[in-house]
């Protein structure tokens, strides 16, 4: 295990609660056999969507991700979990941070091994609150 994965502290540890819960299909790899990265960023889009609306009350759209880090490859057979907080609130936008975590238990080659908690990407998506015509709108208070 490497310091990184030592060193991460588990979301659920403080206290956050898993916003998405998916595993991956065997269509969802790219040519190295690993998951894609854009389906790993889609649903942390989704994600971050599902966390802004509810603070918002209402719709939201994605208008940037400030950081995005793939640490650790996800494979066919990994559980995906991602959790999410509220990192700020202005007049319009909500910045959300996410961390996406594997339960993994088979190994690379198909082989069970240890079950083991993996920290596989994070980012820091910016959401805006809108309304029906799509044009922004205050965030409530």
């Amino acid at each position: 295990m490497s310091k990184d994965e030592t060193a991460a502290v588990h979301p659920a540890s403080r206290g956050l609660e898993a916003i998405i819960r998916t595993a991956p299909l065997p269509k969802d790899v790219n040519g190295n056999g690993d998951i894609f990265g854009g389906w790993i960023l889609s649903h942390m889009d989704i994600a971050a969507g599902v966390a802004a609306a509810r603070r918002a009350e209402g719709r939201v759209a994605t208008v940037a991700i400030d950081a995005m880090t793939f640490h650790k490859p996800v494979f066919i057979g990994d559980l995906v979990s991602i959790y999410g907080e509220i990192l700020s609130v202005g007049r319009t936008s909500i910045k959300v941070k996410l961390e996406t975590w594997v339960d993994r238990q088979r190994r690379r080659d198909g082989s069970l091994g240890a079950p083991a908690s993996v920290k596989v990407t994070e980012g820091t998506f910016v959401m805006v609150a809108i309304d029906d015509e799509g044009k922004p709108r205050p965030v409530p208070a």
